[in-house]
């Protein structure tokens, strides 16, 4: 079989093999959406707390107060009997009793989301606890389909090797 052949069924297989990797996008559904205009820290602040707010900092959580910063990767948690305001850039949003708000960056936006409890279990996520969601399943990821790819390709490279027709004897 000439390298041409081995090259082009090489490239099929890796093909077929990524080609049914799934596109990861990020959720996009944002309570409010802002401009980012570069790095500035903070990005933004809390209004107005009231009850049992907490808010993510650099050591874990702890009780959110007006006029603390948030930045990317901020996080909000509003108890039973709390609520809470923030500004960042032109959003201004309350946050609501038993929900949560988180602050990402979705390209050349900041994204507030505000997770209200019919769509979390809880105000804390089992990824933050390091706990494991029984509800979720298991993946076929991109490093398994990687390896998968790698694996059928040399498999294939094997099995089509003309060994009769050396360089030299």
């Amino acid at each position: 079989m000439n390298i041409i052949l081995k090259s082009a069924l090489a490239g099929l297989v890796t093909l077929v093999g990524f080609g049914s990797a799934p596109v990861f996008a990020q959720d996009t559904s944002c309570s409010c959406a802002t401009a980012y205009h570069g790095p500035a820290n903070p990005i933004g602040s809390i209004r107005s707390v009231s009850g049992n707010v907490m808010v993510s900092q650099t050591a874990g959580y702890g009780p959110a107060k007006a006029g603390s910063a948030l930045d990317f990767g901020s996080r909000l948690v509003v108890g039973a009997k709390g609520s809470a305001s923030v500004q960042v850039g032109d959003c201004r949003l309350s946050v609501p009793a038993n929900s949560s708000l988180d602050i990402s960056r979705v390209e050349n936006s900041i994204c507030l989301k505000v997770v209200n409890p019919e769509h979390a279990a809880s105000s804390v996520s089992p990824e933050q606890t390091g706990a494991i969601d029984p509800s979720r399943k298991p993946a076929f990821g991109l490093p398994a389909q990687f390896f998968a790819g790698a694996l059928l390709t040399a498999g294939v490279l094997a099995a089509t090797q003309d060994n009769n027709n050396g360089v030299s004897h």
